[in-house]
C-alpha cells in the first residue's frame, strides 16, 4: 500500500500536459488507419458480408503507406488476411460523370447537351485522376472554357464485378468480396463458435464451466464440424463434440444458410 496515494484518482486536479510525449506522426497515421477501417467497414455492409466472415484481400490506395503495425490493426479490426497498399486501383473501380444542372447551366446552358456527352464519353479513372490533382476537368473537345469543378458534377463509383469499392478524394479501399471454400469454412466454425457462446450464456453456465456440444446437420455442415471440431471444442470449453446425438439445452441455428441444431450440457 501507497501512503502517499491519493485517496481517489477521481478528487486529482488533471496532469500537466508533456508537450514532448505527443507523437503527432502516431496520431495521424492511427486517424489514417481509422479512416480505411471505416470505409472497409462500409464495403463489408454493402456487401452484406457479417464481420465474423473472414475475407482474403484488400488493397488500398492512399497518399502514403502505413507501416506494418498500422497494417496489422487494419486486417484485425476488418478480418481480412491480408490488406495491400496500392498505387493503383483502376481495374476494380472506375467513375461515371453528369453534369450537376443547377450549378452547370447557368455557367454553360447553351453547351450543356455537348457536355452531357462528353462526360459520358470520358475514361472515369483519367477524369478522377485529373480532378484530384488539379481541382477541375477541362473539356477542350467542347472548347478551352468549358472547366468543370468538383461543385458542377455528379459523380458516381462503380465497382468490377466480385469487389466492393469506397472512398473519397484521397483514399480508395477495395474489398475482394469472393469468398473461397477455405474461407467459407473459416466464416462457418466463427459462426458455430459465436452461437455455443451464446448458448453458454442462455443456459446459465458459468464462464469456466466445461460443457459437452452435441449437434445434427446436413452432410456438407456435419464435415466442416467435424473437420474444425479441434478447435471449436477448445473456444467454448466443450470436452466432447458429438454428432446426432442432441441433450441438454437445444436450439436449431440457421448459420451461412446451413441449418444446424446444436446442445449444450454442463459436465
Amino acid at each position: 500500500v501507497d501512503a502517499s496515494a491519493p485517496e481517489s484518482v477521481h478528487l486529482c486536479d488533471f496532469p500537466t500536459v508533456c508537450e514532448e510525449q505527443i507523437d503527432t506522426q502516431l496520431e495521424a497515421d492511427m486517424d489514417a488507419a481509422l479512416k480505411i477501417v471505416v470505409m472497409g467497414r462500409a464495403c463489408r455492409n454493402s456487401a452484406s458480408i457479417k464481420n465474423r466472415q473472414p475475407i482474403g484481400n484488400m488493397f488500398v490506395k492512399a497518399p502514403a503507406k502505413l507501416a506494418d503495425y498500422f497494417v496489422t490493426i487494419i486486417e484485425e479490426e476488418l478480418n481480412v488476411k491480408k490488406v495491400s497498399f496500392t498505387d493503383d486501383v483502376s481495374a476494380y473501380t472506375d467513375y461515371t460523370f453528369k453534369p450537376q444542372l443547377r450549378t452547370v447551366g447557368p455557367k454553360y446552358g447553351k453547351f450543356l447537351n455537348q457536355i452531357k456527352q462528353a462526360l459520358a464519353d470520358v475514361n472515369g479513372n483519367e477524369a478522377m485522376a485529373a480532378l484530384r490533382e488539379t481541382g477541375v476537368l477541362r473539356l477542350d473537345s467542347i472548347g478551352e472554357d468549358i472547366v468543370l469543378s468538383e461543385e458542377d458534377l455528379l459523380i458516381t463509383m462503380t465497382q468490377m464485378e466480385g469487389y466492393m469499392t469506397e472512398g473519397d478524394h484521397t483514399v480508395t479501399v477495395v474489398l475482394d468480396t469472393n469468398l473461397t471454400p477455405q474461407l467459407l469454412e473459416e466464416g462457418f466454425v466463427r459462426e458455430m463458435i459465436s452461437k455455443l457462446q451464446t448458448m453458454r450464456k442462455e443456459a446459465g453456465f458459468e464462464v469456466m464451466d466445461k460443457i459437452a456440444v452435441s449437434y445434427t446437420a446436413d452432410a456438407k455442415a456435419a464435415a466442416c464440424i467435424a473437420k474444425n471440431a479441434d478447435t471449436i471444442q477448445k473456444e467454448v470449453l466443450a470436452v466432447s463434440l458429438t454428432a446426432d446425438q442432441l441433450s441438454g439445452y437445444s436450439k436449431e441455428w440457421n448459420m451461412n444458410g446451413e441449418t444446424v441444431t446444436l446442445s449444450v450440457e454442463k459436465k
